[in-house]
């Protein structure tokens, strides 16, 4: 009795030991993901003297809301912001059109080399080749007559995330019972009439994740719509907007603008997160235990 109770409280010593190490590494981790971000949102209210001198002076010795007004009125980001917006929402749309029909006929319908459809998309999801897809994109997009538009933009975005979208789907889809699509065709529902009115309500927390990965994919862009807009100003997003205020000063390099140019892209989408986190929880989790 002596020995199991000895042997109880080591292993209570080693898992505790573990789960602090555990949470150590949690913490240092998270601190190294928000520090960025806490500092260029402080560091938009400082000025830029105070910016380019340093020092380990995390606040500003005085908040200077001057910034947010240069920053939005010389970058023109009252227009990116609705370029960001468009951008944003066309992307998620798309995705979660694609996604959720695609989803749903790779778990539904069998067809000829579906197998090896499926396993082509998974194994991109594992594939990026970058930047070195910009020039042929783009001159299909010129040949095309798209490179004028948003258009472009928003279906490269969001043909670049469908595989993981794709796979977050159909994991989610296998776990819905096939008696539901039975009784819908019973009932005189097609093929189509059962994906709208059966399908898309039980996925709603599968695309809750996919919306808001896919809105964040869009909103985060860079390099497309740096390539695409280099001829057109009036397309260009925040975060295209947001790099050209660096050089806003008089002959150096205007941080403090630049911080809070950074500070007004980086804020709706962490608003976008702490409303919707639930939801995209709920969803990850959902997919994750149920493919």
């Amino acid at each position: 009795m002596a020995r199991e109770k000895t042997i109880h409280a080591v292993e209570s010593k080693k898992t505790k030991m573990i789960n602090a190490v555990i949470f150590i590494l949690l913490l240092i981790l998270a601190v190294l993901t928000v520090y960025p971000v806490v500092y260029i949102i402080l560091g938009s209210f400082k000025t830029n003297s105070e910016l380019v001198s340093g020092g380990l002076n995390i606040l500003p010795e005085k908040f200077v809301l001057d910034n947010y007004i240069q920053a939005w009125n010389m970058g023109n980001f009252s227009r990116y912001t609705v370029n960001s917006l468009v951008l944003s929402f066309g992307v998620m749309f798309v995705s979660l059109a694609v996604s959720s029909m695609a989803g749903y006929v790779f778990s539904r319908r069998d067809f000829r080399f579906k197998s090896l459809i499926y396993n082509a998309m998974v194994m991109f999801m594992f594939i990026n080749v970058g930047s070195a897809s910009l020039r042929p994109l783009f001159e299909l997009a010129v040949k095309l007559n798209m490179n004028k538009s948003m258009l472009s933009i928003i279906l490269i975005s969001a043909g670049g995330g469908q595989a993981t979208y794709v796979f977050l789907i159909h994991g989610f889809m296998n776990s819905v019972p096939k008696e539901l699509d039975e009784a819908a065709k019973m009932d005189g529902c097609s093929f189509f009439g059962i994906y709208s009115r059966v399908i898309l309500p039980i996925l709603k927390p599968a695309l809750a994740s996919v919306a808001l990965l896919s809105f964040r994919g869009g909103w985060n862009e860079y390099i497309l719509p740096l390539i695409f807009t280099m001829t057109n100003e009036k397309l260009r997003p925040l975060t295209v907007g947001v790099v050209a205020l660096q050089n806003a000063g008089d002959g150096a390099a205007a941080w403090n603008i630049l911080f809070a140019g950074s500070a007004i892209a980086v804020i709706p989408i962490i608003l976008v997160y702490l409303f919707a986190s639930r939801q995209f929880m709920g969803g990850m989790t959902a997919g994750a235990v149920k493919g």
